[in-house]
């Protein structure tokens, strides 16, 4: 009896994914739901390049960029859970989307399975140097002047740097006129060039103009200060209460085994740990984060809770 037991019981065994500290046993992909040379793009590959090292299996990174990032979140969400594919993401397609898109081909809550929050990234709030102004003060001041007078531009409807805004408008009970640009180079060169008087871009694509006085840094849009642009102070500290945080995270499907995330979560923040990785960050002016996957999932869950109201104050949809 016992060697019929055993006979049925071998192939079972056999059939069972490996176990989570074997991860991982094949080659594994990650999936950018944007371009190359993408911030998550760039953030993925510091990751894979690590991982690859340490393990010796290979890491590949696929992009599938498009709808705001949910052609490549959705791919994650179908993909099969078992720790071969796994992707970067950022708050739109993992929170955002879900109140701007009528319909979304995955359901964030259900489908995606959170492993960790990678890193941190400030926004900075930017005015040509022709407005004058010289704090978020000054500028409200100057808003509530003359409402609707003044244009900002964003790298397109519905991203955070167009939340930011809105949430600054209805924050401080001023208006403003939102004109939409296909990403940050080309609202940053409006501002530059007085096509709009301001913005809430990444503040990468800000600070290398501080410098030549074409524009000013008012502030930074995340809780508290950015370690590398310790003199400027957060919308908080000017009395304007939004906290807008460009994050990104790495995710795996739904009901991937838990001992793989698990597994997973030690490998990646050890990864964005180390004095290389961090050191690539830091160009970027990127934080690593690096917490747990309930941390995760109540960082995804507040940032709905968030901008849930902002959203709706300003009639915002995508389609």
């Amino acid at each position: 009896m016992r060697r019929v037991f055993l006979a049925c019981l071998v192939p079972i065994l056999l059939a069972l994914p490996a176990s989570a500290q074997d991860w991982p046993t094949k080659p594994v992909k990650i999936v950018v739901p944007f371009g190359p040379g993408s911030t998550p793009d760039v953030v993925a590959r510091l990751i894979a390049d690590h991982l690859q090292k340490k393990f010796g299996q290979p890491f590949v990174i696929d992009n599938k960029p498009g709808a705001s990032g949910n052609i490549g979140t959705d791919a994650v969400a179908k993909a099969a859970p078992d720790g071969t594919t796994i992707g970067v993401s950022i708050g739109g397609p993992l929170a955002i989307n879900t109140l701007l898109f009528s319909k979304l081909p995955y359901d964030p809550k259900t489908d995606i399975a959170p492993i960790t929050q990678l890193v941190t990234q400030p926004s900075a709030l930017a005015v040509n140097s022709s407005v004058m102004v010289n704090s978020v003060k000054d500028l409200v001041a100057l808003l509530k002047r003359e409402p609707g007078k003044y244009n900002y531009g964003s790298i397109g409807n519905g991203s955070l740097s167009h939340l930011a805004m809105e949430a600054l408008a209805l924050a401080s009970g001023t208006q403003m006129v939102h004109i939409p640009y296909p990403g940050s180079p080309a609202a940053m060169t409006a501002i530059i060039r007085g096509d709009v008087q301001m913005g809430c871009l990444p503040a990468i694509a800000v600070t290398p103009h501080a410098a030549s006085g074409s524009i000013k840094i008012l502030a930074v849009s995340t809780a508290k200060r950015s370690p590398y642009l310790p003199d400027v102070p957060t919308l908080k500290e000017a009395g304007i209460d939004v906290d807008a945080d460009a994050w990104m995270g790495m995710i795996a499907p739904a009901h991937t085994p838990e001992g793989i995330v698990a597994k997973i979560q030690r490998e990646v923040v050890e990864a964005i740990g180390t004095p290389a990785v961090r050191e690539k960050l830091a160009a970027q002016l990127m934080e690593p984060v690096g917490n747990s996957p309930a941390e995760f999932r109540a960082r995804i869950d507040g940032e709905i809770a968030r901008w849930a109201p902002v959203i709706k104050a300003a009639n915002i949809k995508v389609n």
